[in-house]
């Protein structure tokens, strides 16, 4: 009897969340009757009697974080199994592929990457030997999708929750009813690989992903969209249809600022369905940084965001980029006095106010000559183009304000934004805003 192929598909870190990037894959792959071990990394020590059994490795980079942490790790995969086919795919894949050539990949996938990725492992399957570096490919492919397999995953339970205003956990799953984006913001990672286009996922396979993960506990959901309203009929029919099946479930999306105000109308209707809260990248309250990364928004969206959603009683939680090679120590001090003006000090967890601009691989801000000036040869440990401030002081405050949040991540959010308020030179008000504790958030805070 001929044995079946054997793929290992690792996941090294995902923001605390079950991996979508693994189940998807894993349900393309077992479905063609390919043997599949999905292994976790933030939760589960490396598998090494699957890495020796397995044909396939196959690593998951939907993000810079994972991408630098899978890069370590290759090379003792390799040392394993130097016979096993090596794979790295997501968003991240592509714009690295110099960097994972010499790694030893046979296959580097971004994009729509389920369904190249199912062709790799048929080759393997069949008794094809991929060549080393192998090929590249992004496809835009639109794709029958499949409902993800999490058969083999730690459960929800082991993943990040969200903290209702109670102080009651509840926990959370993971989805995505859309992939890419129609945007194209100077400084996002997406833009290389989609350059403007996105691609939905049925609502039938949302939902019946949804319910699943229901089954296995989840009481709320998180949709990992790079922006839910980037097609809003699809969007808002999933969350109706989600609040009808599953009338309890709370959940959470991102959205972007311009979004935001375009269908301000349905911010309400969005409450009532059990959208507890939105992500939204201001990233910045300075409108000359604005244009620069092309967000699409200004100063004064973003204040009229933050009143919406108030009003509408859907809380708002920004990111930011707090240091670019724009920032000024006046224009930082100032980010953080209207944080407090806002009264958004609450929504925004520490790590959001020490975050640097990243230049990875391909970036669109590469074509800013001011960025131009500043980029270094792009440096293959840190997967960025680094780049140092004109003002070392704006520099050394960065690092101060990274070193301090690092070190207090036990700290209550707000005593943190006093400490760094304090090495900004600004003087933190007295007078308390929203507790922490009255606004929902995920206890493994959003991250680059």
């Amino acid at each position: 009897m001929t044995r079946r192929a054997r793929a290992v598909l690792i996941s090294t870190y995902d923001l605390g969340r079950q991996p979508f990037g693994l189940a998807s894959p894993a349900a393309w792959l077992r479905k063609d009757g390919i043997d599949v071990r999905c292994l976790d990394l933030s939760l589960h020590r490396l598998d090494e009697e699957a890495i020796r059994e397995a044909d396939l490795v196959a690593f998951h980079l939907p993000m810079h974080t994972a991408t630098r942490l899978a890069v370590r790790l290759a090379a003792r995969v390799r040392a394993l199994n130097p016979r096993a086919s090596l794979c790295f795919y997501g968003l991240y894949a592509a714009m690295n592929e110099a960097l994972l050539r010499r790694l030893g990949a046979a296959a580097i996938l971004s994009g729509e990457f389920e369904h190249d990725l199912l062709h790799f492992a048929r080759r393997i399957a069949q008794g094809e030997r991929p060549r080393i570096p192998g090929d590249t490919a992004i496809s835009m492919d639109r794709l029958d999708f499949l409902v993800p397999d999490r058969s083999d995953l730690p459960p929800l339970s082991r993943y990040a929750r969200v903290v209702m205003p109670e102080g009651e956990e509840r926990v959370t799953g993971y989805t995505e009813a859309s992939r890419g984006c129609r945007h194209m913001c100077r400084h996002c990672p997406i833009v290389p690989v989609y350059d403007g286009l996105f691609r939905i996922v049925p609502q039938d396979v949302v939902l019946e992903d949804v319910a699943r993960q229901v089954a296995a506990g989840a009481r709320h959901v998180t949709f990992g969209d790079p922006d839910f309203l980037n097609a809003p009929r699809h969007a808002l029919e999933i969350a109706g249809a989600l609040h009808d099946r599953h009338p309890e479930l709370t959940w959470d999306a991102t959205i972007k600022v311009e979004h935001l105000l375009r269908h301000a109308g349905e911010l309400p209707r969005l409450a009532s369905l059990g959208c507890l809260f939105v992500t939204s990248a201001i990233e910045s309250f300075d409108d000359e940084v604005l244009a620069l990364l092309d967000k699409g928004h200004t100063r004064k969206d973003a204040f009229d965001v933050v009143a919406l959603c108030r009003a509408a009683g859907v809380a708002l939680h920004p990111t930011f980029v707090a240091f670019t090679p724009w920032t000024t120590a006046a224009s930082y001090a100032n980010f953080l006095r209207i944080l407090e003006d806002l009264d958004l000090v609450d929504s925004v967890p520490p790590v959001q106010l020490a975050l640097r601009l990243l230049i990875p691989a391909g970036s669109r801000l590469l074509s800013l000559r001011q960025v131009r000036e500043i980029a270094r040869t792009f440096d293959e440990e840190a997967l960025v183009h680094p780049w140092v401030h004109v003002d070392p002081a704006v520099d050394r405050l960065q690092s101060d304000v990274m070193a301090l949040v690092g070190s207090g991540q036990s700290t209550a959010g707000r005593e943190l934004f006093e400490a760094v308020a304090r090495l900004a030179g600004v003087a933190p008000k007295r007078t308390p805003g929203t507790a922490r504790a009255a606004i929902p958030f995920l206890t493994e805070p959003w991250y680059c």
